[in-house]
């Protein structure tokens, strides 16, 4: 259950798609192969198979969890560099603690999010706190990549620390969808998320047998991610359920519909939405390195090499 919800959605703003609407036509689904990141905490890598044109401005997404750790297993990430993107780390249940060496960073737990832009470059860490690894817990979250146009790649890092509780709430029509705006816009409604790259990220939660039609801006493309349960997209209803991806086509509404059934563990349909408008510019990417260019990846491992990425602070011992 995620951790930002409300009793009565009713209670909140309602969104739906005009009625003259296009209605986004869906391209692909994809299943997210599974794997370990960092220490050895499990991920489902949600992009995974998908053209980078669908994806643009758009990277990489890690689904982190969902797995209800013993005491002793919860792990994270060592220190790590970055540069030419943006990270944004969304706990939906569990907590997390970031740092990085410019300054920036901090606990992010139950519906919070951390945006951490790292243009010209910066070390990173992310850890669980100490009361999760002694006790063992629920750990829940997403990791997303976003681009950052060329002219913003250099510029000076930057923290956004968004507290669950600044999420824009909305609801559909009849109440059947919950919708937590971290960034961008939907149906003139803001989340608290500065972006440099123009986006939208939603986390709607669907009860069984609800469905939702959202307006969706026609420049940005459409991504709809299920966190958990079962369900379909599209006016077409294209079957999809936990660790798949559907992409969408042109149109200017996308819609979401959750099975009356669900499983057990699962109450609702758990599905994060993406849209971004296109970047359109070559993208050399290696590991922690996201830029324009070969030569401008050299220089960033030239650079993380020669420490001008920053320092591990010394209070870590290293």
């Amino acid at each position: 259950m995620p951790a930002v919800t409300v009793e009565n959605p009713l209670t909140l703003p309602k969104v739906a798609a005009p009625a003259d609407a296009v209605a986004r036509p869906v391209l692909t689904v994809t299943t997210a192969p599974s794997g370990f990141e960092g220490e050895g905490f499990p991920v489902r890598r949600a992009f995974a198979g998908i053209n980078y044109r669908h994806l643009d401005p758009f990277i990489m997404m890690d689904q982190m969890g969902e797995v209800e750790y013993a005491a002793g297993e919860p792990k994270g990430t060592p220190w790590h560099p970055h540069r030419g993107f943006e990270t944004v780390t969304y706990i939906i249940d569990g907590s997390f603690i970031h740092k990085d060496s410019h300054g920036g960073g901090g606990a992010i737990e139950n519906g919070d999010t951390q945006w951490m832009t790292a243009g010209s470059g910066l070390l990173h860490i992310e850890t669980p706190p100490e009361a999760l690894v002694m006790s063992g817990g629920l750990f829940h979250g997403l990791q997303l990549w976003v681009n950052l146009p060329k002219a913003d790649k250099m510029m000076a890092p930057r923290y956004q620390d968004i507290r669950g509780g600044q999420v824009q709430l909305l609801a559909s029509p009849d109440g059947g969808a919950l919708l937590r705006v971290i960034a961008g816009d939907l149906d003139g409604h803001e989340g608290p998320g500065i972006t440099h790259t123009p986006i939208t990220m939603v986390h709607a939660t669907v009860r069984p047998g609800a469905e939702v039609t959202l307006a969706w801006r026609e420049d940005f493309n459409g991504l709809a991610y299920v966190l958990a349960g079962r369900g379909s997209v599209g006016a077409e209803r294209r079957p999809v359920h936990i660790g798949q991806t559907a992409v969408f086509g042109k149109g200017s509404s996308l819609t979401v519909r959750a099975d009356e059934s669900q499983d057990g563990n699962t109450p609702d349909l758990e599905v994060v939405l993406l849209g971004g408008r296109p970047i359109r510019e070559p993208m050399a990417h290696y590991g922690p390195f996201v830029m324009n260019t070969q030569d401008e990846l050299k220089q960033a491992f030239e650079d993380f090499q020669a420490g001008r990425l920053g320092k591990v602070p010394a209070v870590h011992g290293m």
